[in-house]
């Protein structure tokens, strides 16, 4: 986006900071439904639910040794869930979370 004709709210839109807050919410979502499934393990979906966590750092600095940007970001939500964290991303691949 070009800054000087973008409106801050349309900007905010775009930010890495939302991009991945919205990557995340389809991890969780995914997650979620193959609990429902029985897929995945019920309290592997609660716990995903309740410390996902990332920070773009954190996922920029991932992304210098993957030299994928999604891999990355699975990587550190996975890493601030713990075990449970094997779960995230199970059944989706990069385009799943992009499209």
């Amino acid at each position: 986006m070009i800054p000087r004709y973008t409106l801050p709210e349309m900007g905010e839109v775009w930010t890495p900071q939302t991009k991945m807050e919205t990557w995340l919410e389809v991890e969780l979502a995914a997650t979620e439904a193959w609990a429902e499934e029985g897929v995945v393990p019920r309290e592997a979906a609660e716990a995903a639910r309740a410390k996902a966590a990332f920070t773009v750092a954190a996922v920029d600095e991932r992304e210098r040794v993957t030299d994928h940007d999604v891999a990355a970001f699975v990587d550190v939500v996975a890493a601030s869930v713990g075990e449970h964290g094997r779960w995230i991303h199970y059944g989706l691949t990069s385009s799943d979370v992009l499209d």
